[in-house]
């Protein structure tokens, strides 16, 4: 007889080969042997993510998913496709740790995490993305970065630290959000016992102290082939054949479109020739939705107009609830066709699109980066839908850099370093900066009281600069902080003194001039009292439109409130015993004067005026102070399992398939 065969190699991911090597002795014909191989390869790849059943993931996923399980910190360059959720999913529910921090861009995002982990780990842990949530015994954290920072007292101890788009440390990438990231990454690090950050399309991370003791790794694996169309050396920037060569492409093209626009400008050129050329659509949810925001926003918004063309606008700008339904809309098969967007398509959600289209390479007013326009095209395809994504580009791209990330210490958070921790990764003059800047507090509030601000994180704002003028504004002038306490009066007209000083220490980015902001906050105090069509017909006397009220809402809940906030600490300090506490007038923009509860729902997809019908069909009273978010959505679950929510209301269509996506986000499902 001829002598044994060898033992087959052992088995490695990377060498699908062996597969063939174990079956070989086993009979049987080719075709069985290659059926055999992808079923055993298949299982070799499965693994639990959470859901009922375990998904298989491909080999770079499986590879990253054994070192974080062998408790590696890294810094991971993948693909947009690349499918990066399943090994944050994989890692939860294989290591079972007992707090994770997943800190993402963008409260749409927050959104987006949360639905996905609530379906999958709901029955374990708690999931908490507002920050008057108190932790329980296992928890997972989905923040935005300033959000994460003003939690950081609760957490003891992080298992899993998580950046999603941690590039956004970068101040030539993001400058706004930079130092708020920065800041976080400081903090967070130290209570944690593993990092995990990703980004795209970055080729090295140069030293740097924020990334310090973690492995960064770049993968080029793409799990789709996108197919480039470069019109634009025929088109020349000339809009006129740009205008032609869109309408072919959502002409002939299947399947869905993201349109990039680049500019809030270039979005008005592309809807009006969508609203002027294009015929209506029909799906019947479209209509639905068209005239559910004409009755409850505004009867000639161009939003709603465009609906019955199929198309949808995603521009960062609009209520959360309403972005959030149209990108569930976008993926329906028979639901929104087309999308324009600004680059908050690339920033604030995790969608994607048979076919991309760059109508400009602009990102506002600069010129469009090689980064971004990677990230923009990666939108194209998804792995096991659109295994090809096909890209027509309209304008000539940016040149292919080579896209460094550069980690530094900003300027703004000079006050926040400790200058002793960092010293080999700062300057002689950023050292000296740093001093002189503590010094200069200390002699305002005094050593102990900064200090104390510091450690316990007071302060919202991630610009020390900024404070630092706040507190030398109100030690020189007290007398002009006196009277305060008028912004805590119901009379909206006593506000404006102290609003307009407040808006002045920070005079830059409210979204329009000054005192049509202050009318907007003036009028906004109504928003739970009147419905929104009233609201924008009382702002219309003032020149505000409806894409200006979505701006200035974003603005008080955010920006507005972080500097009452920081004012609030000060003033506090500086001067005790006179009456300047604003904490009910900050507790009132923080949440767009509307009930606390109602303004978290939305978060989640409960739009405003659906919790004000719900309060009145089931007198719930949504401002009382005992009723938190976790309760109210119980007993919102409640009403569904008994007699069912819409039908209770008596919803329209499109309220329904609102309070069902509601209600799938908050609902266990494994």
């Amino acid at each position: 007889p001829p002598p044994p065969p060898p033992p087959p190699p052992p088995l490695c991911f990377n060498t699908p080969n062996t597969t063939y090597s174990i079956l070989i002795g086993l009979g049987g014909s080719e075709m069985w042997y290659k059926r055999q191989h992808d079923r055993l390869v298949y299982d070799l790849f499965k693994v639990d993510v959470g859901l009922a059943n375990p998904i298989t993931l491909h080999r770079e996923q499986s590879l990253i998913l054994k070192r974080l399980l062998n408790g590696e910190n890294l810094a991971i360059s993948a693909p947009t496709s690349f499918g990066k959720s399943f090994i944050i999913d994989a890692f939860i529910s294989l290591k079972k740790p007992n707090n994770v921090l997943i800190i993402v861009p963008t409260i749409s995002l927050t959104d987006e995490t949360r639905r996905r982990l609530h379906r999958k780990f709901s029955a374990e842990y708690k999931i908490i993305t507002t920050a008057d949530v108190e932790p329980s015994e296992k928890n997972i954290f989905v923040f935005p970065q300033e959000r994460a920072i003003s939690y950081l007292e609760k957490i003891e101890c992080l298992d899993l630290f998580i950046i999603d788009e941690f590039y956004k440390a970068s101040e030539k990438h993001d400058r706004d959000r930079a130092p708020a990231l920065i800041k976080a990454m400081m903090k967070f690090t130290k209570i944690a016992k593993q990092r995990y950050y990703l980004a795209p399309n970055i080729s090295e991370i140069t030293n740097n102290p924020f990334t310090k003791g973690m492995e960064f790794v770049k993968i080029d694996f793409n799990t789709v082939f996108l197919e480039k169309h470069d019109l634009s050396k025929e088109i020349k920037e000339d809009d006129t054949k740009k205008s032609k060569a869109l309408l072919e492409i959502l002409s002939n093209t299947d399947g869905k479109t993201l349109i990039y626009a680049g500019t809030y400008k270039n979005i008005e050129k592309i809807t009006n020739l969508v609203l002027r050329t294009q015929p209506d659509h029909e799906p019947y949810l479209l209509k639905e939705f068209s005239n559910w925001l004409k009755i409850n926003y505004a009867q000639n918004w161009k939003l709603a107009k465009l609906l019955e063309k199929g198309m949808g606008i995603h521009n960062g700008r609009l209520h959360r609830s309403i972005s959030q339904l149209q990108i569930k809309l976008f993926e329906e098969k028979y639901g929104i066709k087309n999308i324009v967007s600004t680059s908050s398509i690339v920033e604030g959600v995790n969608t994607s699109a048979e076919n991309v289209v760059i109508w400009q390479c602009k990102n506002g007013s600069s010129n469009l980066k090689d980064f971004t326009y990677k990230n923009i095209i990666g939108r194209s395809g998804r792995m096991f839908k659109h295994f090809i994504g096909k890209v027509y580009l309209l304008s000539t791209p940016p040149q292919e850099e080579n896209n460094e990330l550069d980690l530094t210490i900003p300027e703004s958070l000079v006050g926040g370093i400790d200058e002793i921790e960092y010293k080999n990764d700062l300057t002689p003059e950023q050292i000296s900066a740093i001093i002189a800047y503590k010094e200069e507090m200390s002699s305002i509030l005094g050593h102990e009281t900064f200090n104390k601000l510091l450690k316990e994180g007071a302060f919202k704002s991630s610009d020390y600069l900024l404070i630092r003028d706040i507190a030398l504004d109100i030690a020189s002038k007290p007398h002009e902080w006196a009277n305060i306490a008028y912004l805590n009066s119901n009379t909206p007209d006593e506000w404006e003194y102290y609003l307009y000083k407040i808006i002045n220490l920070q005079p830059a980015g409210w979204g329009g001039r000054y005192s049509k902001f202050v009318s907007y906050i003036k009028v906004a105090s109504l928003n739970w009292k009147h419905p929104i069509p009233k609201i924008l017909e009382t702002l219309s006397n003032d020149g505000i439109t409806i894409d200006d009220f979505f701006e200035f809402e974003k603005n008080l809940t955010f920006k507005l409130t972080s500097l009452l906030n920081d004012v609030n600490v000060l003033l506090s300090e500086l001067l005790p015993n006179k009456n300047t506490d604003i904490s009910p007038f900050i507790f009132k923009t923080s949440n767009a004067f509307l009930p606390p509860v109602v303004y978290q729902l939305e978060e989640y997809g409960l739009p405003r005026m659906l919790s004000k019908k719900i309060s009145i069909a089931y007198k719930i009273n949504f401002e009382s102070e005992s009723l938190t978010l976790h309760n109210i959505i119980d007993h919102l679950k409640a009403i569904e399992s008994l007699i069912g929510l819409s039908a209770s209301i008596d919803a329209s269509p499109m309220e329904e398939y609102i309070l069902n996506n509601f209600l799938e986000g908050v609902t266990y499902n494994r």
